[in-house]
């Protein structure tokens, strides 16, 4: 297997693509920019109030930069967090170790520690016998394009010497643990304003929950138990083995659907199922006849319930936004205009996602793919928010989880694929060609190629990976869906 390093990180399969000494030279890459950011920040700070201290008031005990490190349950997951830990550590850089955490729960405890930076050992999606190191910076934020080139420019030079990069043997970081970081997070969402946790434990749900035996297994029973929910735990048991393939698509949650429609016979009827990925920042949803919402679904709700809280609290709509990515359904815009708000589209990505929310004030944002992002917890994907949305919706409408996906419109997507063989040309010379046949569409090049229609829309992008070309398309119908991708073709004589 090649290893996979772009700006957003490495990963690839353990011991074939992915070895130890690119854990270490990727950590002491990334160790060198906080560094450089580190004392840039030390400078300002020094420049403006004349102290001569590049430390945040973290809580530690030696003057040092400082990251939280996190991971999910993979079973290589302790390997790679010590070689990160000890790289890390040897460069003169503080570590916090919060253990098996989710994804979003890293991001929290950078902000929480106010650290300057924070690194996840996830491979998401992937399978089991993947990993890989993510970044985020000070504000908890995945790396953006600038920041992640800097980095890997830190991997490509060859001029940093051996006696600049490690620290003295007395200077060396300081190891700590916080097994908080969970109970923290989930104190948050119950303190969160928009969350009538109240509503909620009155209502007596029920609740599926397949985390993938990942690392949202312990994080979301928690988080429903202390919302007052009762829980019925699929595969919540974070030892890295999962059960099934660990992304939340429906060929891959047979089980759940089927645990919660038998349980419709029972008194011990299942109200909701709730599905995370290994790292749990995506969620999909199963309603109580064991039918799937559908991701797009997710950040849909998430979308209604901050626009209608944030007119609650006093806000006007027409000065509402919210943002999501370039690929995502168009359910969202529905939403958006149901309540006079405005939906902001950005480049595939969580973190142009975020850029496009910060740049527009967006209220929420998130992605197709179950990514649920509301920035007054953070600026990243969060599966616990998103349990705790879909359960105050359902409880302050009195609504089945099956009535609150059927108020929503449908709409159906095509994902193909084609390689640049069977194109005939080149992918900028494609993308080109689709640009200029419906130029009198007037279609989106921030990302690609997308081609909006009446009846739907059909998003063209490279692949960082693949020779290959990615086709997204939506419907009302399937086959109006793929229909789009064939008039695509057929216009530009692919």
């Amino acid at each position: 297997m090649t290893l996979i390093a772009s700006v957003s990180g490495i990963r690839g399969t353990f011991g074939d693509g992915l070895y130890p000494d690119n854990l270490v030279q990727y950590a002491k890459a990334y160790g060198m920019w906080i560094r450089q950011e580190w004392s840039r920040e030390a400078a300002t700070r020094q420049a403006a109030t004349g102290q001569d201290s590049s430390r945040k008031d973290s809580g530690q005990h030696n003057n040092n930069p400082v990251i939280v490190i996190g991971r999910d349950s993979r079973v290589t997951g302790e390997i790679c967090e010590h070689l990160v830990s000890a790289t890390l550590r040897s460069m003169g850089i503080d570590i916090i170790s919060l253990g098996i955490v989710p994804t979003p729960t890293v991001a929290m405890a950078v902000l929480h520690y106010q650290s300057n930076g924070g690194i996840i050992l996830s491979a998401s999606h992937n399978p089991a016998e993947w990993n890989a190191l993510k970044l985020l910076n000070d504000r908890s934020e995945f790396l953006d394009p600038s920041q992640g080139a800097e980095v890997l420019a830190f991997m490509d030079s060859k001029d940093d010497s051996e006696a600049s990069v490690w620290a003295p043997w007395d200077q060396t970081g300081v190891y700590s643990a916080d097994t908080e970081a969970i109970e923290r997070h989930i104190e948050a969402i119950l303190a969160h304003p928009w969350i009538d946790r109240e509503a909620i434990r009155k209502a007596g749900f029920s609740v599926a929950v397949d985390a993938v035996n990942g690392a949202g297994s312990e994080a979301i029973p928690a988080l429903l138990t202390a919302l007052g929910v009762k829980v019925h735990a699929l595969n919540c048991t974070p030892d890295g083995y999962f059960p099934h393939n660990p992304e939340p698509l429906a060929e891959h949650l047979g089980e759940i659907c089927a645990f919660v429609r038998d349980q419709q016979s029972t008194q011990t009827q299942v109200h909701l199922g709730v599905v995370t990925d290994p790292d749990a920042d995506r969620l999909a949803l199963v309603d109580e006849r064991g039918e799937l919402f559908g991701e797009e679904y997710t950040q849909a709700i998430a979308f209604d319930w901050a626009l209608e809280r944030a007119v609650e609290s006093g806000r006007e709509a027409n000065e509402l936004c919210v943002a999501t990515n370039l690929s995502s359904s168009r359910v969202t815009d529905w939403v958006a205009q149901k309540h006079g708000a405005q939906c902001h589209r950005s480049a595939v990505g969580e973190i142009h996602v975020v850029k496009e929310m910060q740049a527009h004030g967006a209220i929420m944002g998130g992605e197709g793919n179950g990514g649920v992002i509301d920035p007054q917890l953070h600026y990243g994907r969060d599966s616990l928010i998103g349990v705790a949305i879909v359960l105050h919706m359902m409880a302050t409408k009195a609504l089945k989880a099956s009535e609150l996906r059927g108020s929503y419109p449908t709409f159906v997507m095509s994902k193909q694929k084609r390689t640049l063989t069977d194109l005939g040309m080149d992918a900028d010379t494609f993308l080109a060609n689709v640009a200029q046949a419906f130029s009198h569409l007037s279609p989106n090049t921030v990302d690609g190629v997308k081609v909006d229609f009446d009846h739907g829309w059909v998003h063209m992008r490279t692949s960082n990976t693949e020779p290959i070309i990615r086709f997204y398309s939506e419907a009302s119908t399937a086959a109006e869906a793929e229909a789009l991708i064939q008039q695509v073709f057929s216009e530009v004589g692919a």
